[in-house]
């Protein structure tokens, strides 16, 4: 590798553009005075399956599109490591994931209003929400039009999940709406961020439109390795490119939103951690924040699967030559059609047991089965009734595994390490059999083919959500914000990263606590917010 060279001078320095980076990069470079450099590791989103809905299951796990990151053996997960998709584009994740539009409950933000992140209620963050969306509906109190986010009902029906949906509503779940009101109990078909069959990302969205401005400049297979210091302010960023270490230089800040998973190594490769951790990787530590990478939340999701007969799925279509031919007819002409699937296209919030406040159950479920995201589909009519944990207790990290910038993160969940997460798992699995065996779903003679009706008692149906559980892509928390005196927190309430001026964390590792649902909305959210925020202080 190369001496350093000059990358110029900027402004605002954004890490990552992923959702975050993408709404950072728009909302700073507005102002024409100001010069700001968008850092992304990964390339442009010029491959077609990153436009195509379905295409997510071509990115998964292809290393043109996914980092490839894994875990450590989890021993909740029976000793299993899990792979653990983020995306290698412009969009980050946003260009793979299931593009299911979820705010969460007004709850998870209150509920950091109550750790003392004043600004963040529901009421808070509800207008940074509005500000960005285009929903599809007619504007109203908590919908808008008009913004970068496109938000759209499913271009797709399912019989099955209709049926579903009715059996759900005999178990006691009832038939809303919109999950995105701030409650968002029962069941409802999910609203995506496409257009028009389309997968919109933050890329789309936010990035393209605005990339004729001269003042914003766009590194694609730019590497962030390191922040460096001035007389305790950020100035410098450090990041590889085609070989070589490029040093870009800051007159005002930056920021970091490389997510939940690199974060929190750029703040460790930076001197940024627990000095121990960072002197044993050969790091010369600079501030003491020790929750950096500390904090991992994330949904584990357990995959029941079930066979049906008498009735149509996406296994039986796809096995049809003629049907999965005019599948592509189909989304050709018309835009429709199973192409233009979200992973899921049907939910339900439940609560696993009364005493709940709120739901704290999220089934995903789909017309399709397979052992793994990136597998073939089982050859046999068959749907999954995927179900997480929205707010689990367990903590895991994420940390620096060395050195440099080329050394993997070090990817540690811990799912299902606390005695309320294993209660929870397990009635997730009865939740599953109660919705499946109700009268709606008796015509097409469900069979239980994971974990198996032969698991009844409750030590087996742990070890059954151990050996099915998976990630389903929703990390946060590495460098969560906390308000002065919280010894834990990596940034602040603005979110300024703690012991250093001129630093900013904005990306889902902020969360102090996992939102209730799927969380790329409200990353994109706190990307608004702590635009504003950034702004807001350059002007003073």
């Amino acid at each position: 590798m190369t001496d350093s060279i000059s990358g110029g001078a900027f402004d605002f320095i954004i890490a990552g553009a992923g959702s975050a980076g993408c709404v950072l990069a728009n909302r700073l470079s507005a102002d024409p005075s100001k010069r700001v450099l968008l850092l992304e590791g990964g390339g442009k989103d010029s491959w077609i399956w990153f436009h195509i809905p379905v295409g997510y299951l071509f990115a998964i796990g292809n290393p043109r599109a996914d980092w490839l990151f894994k875990t450590a053996v989890e021993e909740g997960l029976n000793g299993r490591a899990l792979a653990y998709p983020r995306g290698k584009v412009l969009g980050g994740s946003s260009a793979i994931n299931a593009m299911i539009y979820m705010r969460g409950q007004a709850r998870d933000y209150d509920g950091w209003r109550q750790m003392g992140m004043t600004g963040w209620g529901w009421d808070d963050v509800l207008p940074f929400f509005l500000k960005h969306e285009d929903h599809q509906s007619p504007p109203n109190d908590l919908h808008r039009s008009g913004g970068e986010w496109r938000v759209e009902y499913p271009r797709v029906r399912w019989d099955i999940l209709d049926r579903l949906r009715d059996a759900a509503a005999e178990a006691g779940v009832p038939k809303i709406d919109d999950f995105n009101t701030g409650d968002n109990s029962g069941s409802s078909y999910f609203q995506v961020n496409q257009r028009r069959g389309r997968r919109w990302s933050a890329a789309r969205g936010f990035l393209k439109p605005v990339l004729g401005r001269q003042n914003l400049v766009v590194e694609t297979g730019a590497h962030v390795d390191r922040v460096e210091f001035e007389d305790g302010r950020a100035r410098r960023v450090v990041y590889v490119k085609d070989g070589r270490r490029v040093t870009a230089t800051a007159r005002g800040e930056i920021v970091l939103s490389a997510g939940a998973v690199a974060s929190p190594g750029i703040l460790e490769r930076s001197g940024i951690g627990d000095p121990d951790r960072l002197k044993a990787h050969g790091i010369v530590p600079l501030v003491e924040v020790p929750g950096v990478g500390e904090n991992l939340q994330d949904h584990l999701q357990i995959r029941p699967i079930y066979k049906v007969s008498g009735i149509r799925t996406l296994n039986g279509d796809y096995k049809n030559l003629f049907r999965r031919a005019m599948m592509g007819v189909d989304y050709a002409l018309r835009r429709r059609g199973p192409l233009t699937m979200a992973p899921s296209q049907m939910g339900a919030f439940v609560r696993s047991q009364p005493h709940y406040e709120t739901a704290n159950l999220e089934f995903h479920f789909q017309p399709l089965s397979l052992d793994a995201w990136g597998d073939g589909l089982h050859p046999f009519d068959a749907f999954t009734a995927s179900v997480c944990n929205l707010r689990p207790t367990s903590r895991g990290s994420i940390h620096v595994s060395g050195p440099t910038v080329t050394d993997p993160p070090d990817i540690r969940p811990r799912y299902l390490s606390t005695e309320e997460d294993k209660q929870v798992a397990v009635d997730s699995l009865k939740w599953a059999r109660r919705i499946v065996s109700q009268p709606a779903m008796a015509p097409y003679r469900p069979q239980e083919y994971k974990p198996g009706a032969h698991i009844q008692s409750d030590a087996e149906m742990l070890v059954s959500a151990g050996d099915l559980g998976t990630t389903i892509f929703h990390p946060v928390g590495t460098a969560r914000m906390g308000p002065d005196g919280d010894e834990r927190a990596v940034v602040d309430g603005r979110l300024r990263v703690r012991g250093v001026a001129g630093l900013r964390v904005i990306d889902a590792s902020v969360m102090p606590t996992i939102t209730s649902g799927n969380t790329n909305s409200p990353t994109i959210m706190i990307a608004e917010k702590g635009a504003g925020m950034m702004l807001e202080d350059a002007r003073t």
